[in-house]
């Protein structure tokens, strides 16, 4: 059992303005093999919380803490979290010309768990996920994210989650930009890995429609830097009803 704990966690980034600050208190926990969907409209803080946690240097932690399963993430490098049993899906994967899909996924996997997958066994396993996710096998010799589609950028994110079966995955946006095929067999990826490895998910996302496909334990919705309101899947139901309005008027 794998235990993702935030508390009271503030962070800043700096603009043309001046320093702003954007998290203003989450306070969040997720344990392994829930899906925790946390839902709110542009500029609420979604992704600053997603790359906060995952260590990105442009943001300032201020104050509070992120704990996985009793260590400090805060205190780690990007690596170290990554070793600890953290994963994100970016919202919007770079390119890296010159590295092939193949060889980024073994450096990963050798990378995270510290030692190199025995060949064989990690070459039925990559395929044995390309197959799960409908991707042809060619895709493994291109460059990463060069070229691709916005479906096979997030596929290929699902691939990495599935392959490296961390503990916690951040999940930001993954039904960006999906048609309605993509966004199936990308959700089935999720419910897969979740299945089969009790992996905690935080999925980030502004609509309802992934959640036709992953069922979330809890429902955050999150406004003006923090969570506003908690609830089971009835919760996204009613947002996609009522929309955010109630609560912006309370933030403002």
């Amino acid at each position: 059992m794998s235990i993702l704990e935030i508390k009271d966690l503030h962070a800043t980034v700096e603009t043309p303005e001046g320093t702003k600050e954007i998290l203003k208190g989450v306070n969040l926990t997720i344990r392994s093999g829930e899906t925790h969907a946390i839902m709110g409209p542009n500029g609420s803080g979604k992704s600053t919380l997603a790359y906060a946690i995952a260590g990105h240097p442009k943001y300032e932690i201020t104050s509070g803490s992120v704990q996985l399963d009793g260590e400090d993430l805060l205190e780690m490098s990007v690596d170290e979290r990554a070793r600890a049993g953290l994963f994100l899906a970016m919202q919007y994967p770079v390119e890296v010309p010159g590295v092939s899909v193949s060889n980024f996924l073994r450096t990963a996997k050798t990378a995270v768990d510290g030692q190199a997958p025995a060949l064989r066994t990690w070459v039925k396993d990559v395929k044995g996920a390309m197959d799960n996710l409908r991707m042809d096998p060619a895709f493994a010799e291109r460059n990463v994210n060069e070229g691709f589609s916005g479906g096979e950028k997030k596929r290929h994110e699902i691939l990495q989650m599935e392959l490296l079966k961390p503990a916690i995955a951040i999940l930001d946006e993954t039904d960006s930009g999906l048609d309605v095929d993509a966004l199936r067999i990308v959700s089935e990826g999720v419910n897969r890995a979740k299945e089969n490895t009790e992996v905690g998910i935080m999925l980030i996302t502004h609509y309802t429609r992934i959640l036709n496909y992953i069922t979330p334990d809890f429902v955050h919705v999150f406004v003006g830097g923090r969570v506003a309101e908690e609830g089971g899947p009835e919760l996204a139901e009613r947002l996609e009803n009522e929309g955010y309005d109630r609560y912006l008027t309370t933030a403002n």
